[in-house]
């Protein structure tokens, strides 16, 4: 959030935090972004970098975009494709991979895209760039995605229609020049974060913690569903609601056993980011667990399936890889741990290896964890609040 808060001032915005947690944006309205007089640094966020390319697509101005050396090596053409066919100029070369200048334009054209692959980062940037271009813009999904953009330009006024078309399909179309209005909102908690502080519960003795005012939406709670297979305690009260999310209050709880369980692969897009900490769930299970159609992972801040399968077998857990996903054979109780884990600049492999840690026989370490503050700057502080001892060694 810091990264896309310091990008928008950059291309003119007015971003300031009047208190702890609490920021105000002033936006530049019609008047548009702005050419910045520095390079936009990302760091390690793919989905701020992505979903800002799709923003400033639709303004005449250049900006550089660029991020650490784990953003460096993801892949940016699936952004780029759709909006070059808009009319995105850049010069990013073949392999489309930071850093690299975009130049937008005044005259951005609508168009019609069916994403190769399911992404809510890809339809989002094709979304937002289809704000301020010239016609309609459609994306369809043949699989639905995070449907997170749609509710929140629908919260600052925008008019997004979703209609479903035979045999299942998902179609989201946006009008170009809508005016966008401001808003007071609270941010919804991140059903990501949360599954770290819920694994952690379940998988220590007689665990149990209150997760409040997390979003609960069909589109990104998936892990919560695969927590239910798994045997999991879940309980949920409703709390409201922000910037056109539902809220609830969600207590788990660890049971009597844990059983392993093959993911529906109908989730996968609805859980994409918690595979990390799925495999630390699945190597404290009785049984077997396997994950499918979850290529994906391939592309992410690391190799996600080579990086978990990593950190398992650094403590002492038997598991294979894939290439659409990976096997864990559950050790029943505590794997005995006491590996070192190459994170590879990934927040969520840092994360899970220390949630691993918290219950494993023996005490789990990691290279690195600078790089969690991309996601969850709280974690530390929220794990200590569970009773974990994370410390420096």
């Amino acid at each position: 959030m810091l990264r896309t808060g310091q990008a928008m001032a950059a291309l003119g915005a007015d971003v300031e935090q009047v208190g702890p947690g609490h920021w105000r944006v002033t936006g530049v309205g019609k008047a548009g972004l702005k050419s910045p007089g520095t390079e936009l640094d990302f760091g390690n966020s793919g989905t701020g970098s992505r979903l800002i390319m799709g923003a400033v697509a639709a303004y005449p101005v250049s900006a550089r975009f660029t991020g650490d050396a784990s953003l460096k090596k993801r892949p940016m053409n699936r952004i780029l494709n759709p909006l070059r066919e808009m009319g995105l100029a850049d010069d990013a070369g073949s392999e489309g991979l930071l850093p690299f200048t975009l130049t937008g334009s005044a005259d951005l054209q609508a168009m019609d895209y069916t994403p190769p692959m399911a992404s809510a980062q890809v339809k989002s940037a094709v979304l937002l760039a289809g704000l301020n271009a010239k016609g309609t813009t459609r994306v369809t999904e043949p699989r639905a995605t995070r449907d997170h953009t749609e509710r929140m330009l629908r919260g600052f006024g925008a008019e997004v229609k979703v209609t479903i078309a035979p045999g299942g399909a998902r179609e989201i179309s946006i009008e170009g020049g809508q005016t966008l209005r401001a808003l007071d909102t609270a941010i919804p908690g991140d059903p990501s974060s949360a599954a770290f502080l819920a694994t952690a519960a379940l998988i220590s003795p007689n665990g149990d913690v209150m997760i409040e005012r997390m979003m609960s939406n069909s589109t990104r709670d998936g892990y919560f569903d695969v927590l239910a297979l798994f045997g999991a305690g879940l309980g949920a009260e409703e709390a409201g609601d922000a910037a056109g999310e539902r809220l609830i209050d969600l207590q788990v709880s660890s049971p009597e056993r844990l059983t392993g369980a093959d993911v529906p692969e109908r989730l996968v897009p609805a859980m994409i980011d918690e595979f990390p900490i799925l495999a630390v769930l699945a190597s404290f299970a009785h049984g077997t667990t396997r994950v499918t159609g979850a290529g994906e992972l391939r592309v992410k801040e690391s190799d996600r399936i080579d990086a978990v399968i990593a950190m398992l077998e650094a403590n002492g857990v038997t598991c294979e890889a894939d290439p659409e996903g990976f096997t864990v054979e559950g050790c029943g109780g505590p794997p005995p741990g006491g590996g070192l884990v190459e994170t590879r600049h990934d927040h969520r492999i840092a994360m899970s290896a220390l949630v691993i840690g918290t219950a494993a026989q023996a005490p789990v370490a990691v290279d690195d964890v600078s790089m969690i503050a991309t996601s969850y700057p709280d974690f530390l502080a929220h794990m200590a609040e569970l009773g974990a001892d994370i410390r420096d060694t």
